[in-house]
């Protein structure tokens, strides 16, 4: 099944089914537990971030290349965890604002996303997609500036404002491999970075695993997954996002991601 959230004619943020011929047809209900799918469908005037999460979990430097690139040293023996501001979130619709604080060194990171369907705590890896509801596309912008120099810890640069664009929809688990995806990133229609999730140091089950020996995963956590190499900062010369481009995140099976850069 592929999920969207959207806005109705009548302003009411809504999920829906999207259908082969791009109709919606409605969910009411809890998306994660009880509820109903309707008959007829309705019109989405405008997709919104396909995700409302409690938290965001993020994993850096899950492709070997991309630690390479990054001269980050001795490969992890254990994913390196961060979070970001929820409020972080926009949607296919919204456009990555470039910081007044830090509007110079704005890079792209395209990952896959995993969705949490079911409450998870201390599960195993062999029962962890169980908790997992879907899968979508994410950019983890990141200020490098803030994340490399000037604070020297990622909290802020990970989470200004329009730092997580996801979506377009979300593809449910029994529909998706998350292990042998496609993952590409796309700036002003130049591939910039091309990978395939079965090249992760750590998989999605035993990311869902180890997060949720750490902490409770809730209905609704997102987690990304890392991504390839090709970021922007690692290039020569550096390649930094700037007004007027358009980013895109590409992951087979579930679409694209695309968003305006504007300041």
């Amino acid at each position: 099944m592929r999920v969207v959230r959207f806005v109705d004619d009548a302003g009411a943020m809504r999920w829906g089914r999207e259908t082969v011929d791009g109709n919606v047809l409605p969910i009411t209900g809890d998306l994660f537990g009880d509820h109903v799918m309707g008959a007829e469908p309705v019109r989405a005037v405008r997709p919104v971030a396909p995700a409302s999460p409690p938290n965001i979990i993020a994993i850096g430097r899950n492709y070997r290349e991309h630690a390479e690139e990054m001269k980050t040293g001795a490969a992890l023996t254990e994913p390196l965890v961060f979070l970001k501001a929820t409020s972080s979130v926009i949607g296919p619709d919204g456009a990555i604002v470039l910081p007044r604080s830090a509007p110079d060194e704005v890079d792209f990171e395209g990952e896959l996303a995993v969705i949490i369907g079911t409450l998870a705590r201390n599960v195993s890896e062999d029962r962890a997609l169980d908790h997992v509801f879907g899968y979508t596309c994410a950019n983890d912008v990141t200020a490098r500036d803030c994340q490399k120099r000037r604070d020297k810890q990622w909290a802020r640069g990970k989470s200004f404002d329009t730092f997580c664009p996801l979506g377009p929809v979300v593809v449910t688990r029994d529909e998706f491999d998350p292990g042998v995806a496609t993952v590409r990133s796309i700036l002003n229609g130049q591939v910039m970075q091309d990978g395939n999730t079965a090249d992760m140091i750590f998989s999605v089950p035993s990311l869902v695993s180890y997060l949720s020996h750490q902490f409770t995963l809730l209905p609704g956590t997102v987690i990304l997954t890392g991504t390839p190499s090709g970021v922007g900062y690692a290039r020569e010369p550096r390649v930094f996002l700037r007004e007027g481009d358009e980013i895109s995140v590409e992951v087979a099976g579930i679409g694209r991601l695309t968003n305006g850069v504007v300041c």
